[in-house]
């Protein structure tokens, strides 16, 4: 039995929506499941379905699809409990989710793990109106995240780095990039110069989410209710939680954002936040690029070359 549990699970098959429910009322005893659809969370790390019950409530199941993704997966299920705790002492005023239970997925891939379901909807940041309302509820939001205490993230034992330290990450990030041979030259010069320039690394490092987009903020009633994926926390440069807005809100809304932000920062002597925060949105064209080359995976390696191309075209137009 468990050898053929083994075999249904290997690295990177594909489980059935089925398959992952099964998992889930083994992780939380007494949980009768109802239904159960495939969420558009999956991706090539994790499996994710959304599981309701007799009641109604909802639940979301992750699956990792390889042992690094169970790992990290591990990880941030400490973190949100110390999240969790902020959000009671009132430190953060958005909910995260909470982890209820987990099931063994055999093999070396780890546990799926079963989550409470954050209220409310996906950020469309399209629909972002500058001035008072969800733009400014978003930067109140994030400078809340920048303003929690290091240990929230340090005891956890995740990543913490000073800011010459995250610098230098960055630079030997670029450099494996280049040794690829798929980095046009232009946009390497252009970083290069950017991470030499030390007047834009003088930061103070903060508590940083690390994979903030519109799929990571849920929005309801024009407030943020609740914050998703945390696996990419650290603390590091308050900029990377900026990058996907730099990339695309209009400008009305990101000076919106970034007012309510500065407003519930401590620390606002950093002239240069959103030019690293430019930097880091068009470096992570290249990290998508580099996963694709890490997993072997060439029709991410094709996406992230056509991206970096387009990017090319765009900030050296002749």
């Amino acid at each position: 039995m468990a050898r053929g549990r083994r075999s249904l699970y290997r690295e990177g098959v594909p489980r059935s929506p089925l398959a992952l429910a099964a998992l889930a009322s083994v992780a939380v005893p007494g949980l009768d499941v109802y239904d159960v659809l495939r969420s558009p969370h999956t991706d090539a790390d994790f499996e994710v379905v959304v599981v309701k019950d007799a009641t109604g409530r909802r639940w979301i199941v992750r699956a990792p699809r390889r042992a690094a993704a169970g790992a990290a997966l591990e990880a941030e299920k400490g973190l949100l409990g110390a999240l969790a705790r902020a959000e009671e002492a009132g430190l953060v005023t958005f909910a995260v989710p909470h982890p209820v239970g987990a099931a063994e997925l055999g093999g070396d891939e780890g546990r799926a793990i079963v989550y409470t379901e954050v209220r409310g909807a996906p950020l469309v940041i399209a629909a972002l109106q500058p001035g008072p309302g969800l733009a400014a509820a978003l930067g109140r939001t994030l400078a809340e995240i920048h303003e929690l205490p290091a240990a929230v993230v340090e005891d956890q034992g995740l990543p913490s780095y000073t800011a010459e330290e995250y610098r230098e990450r960055r630079l030997a990030e670029l450099d494996a990039g280049i040794q690829t041979g798929k980095v046009p030259p232009r946009l390497a010069d252009r970083w290069e110069h950017q991470l030499e320039n030390v007047s834009w690394w003088r930061f103070e490092p903060t508590v940083v989410h690390g994979d903030m987009g519109e799929h990571q903020v849920f929005v309801a009633d024009g407030s943020v209710t609740g914050i998703v994926d945390w696996m990419d926390a650290r603390v590091a440069d308050p900029a990377d939680d900026l990058a996907w807005l730099v990339a695309s809100a209009p400008e009305d809304v990101l000076d919106t954002v970034i007012e309510a932000y500065t407003v519930g920062r401590r620390e606002t002597r950093d002239p240069h936040l959103l030019d690293r925060a430019r930097l880091a949105s068009e470096m992570a064209l290249m990290r998508w690029l580099m996963y694709g080359v890490r997993t072997d995976n060439p029709d991410v390696v094709a996406d992230g070359e056509g991206m970096l191309a387009d990017l090319e075209a765009m900030i050296f137009e002749d």
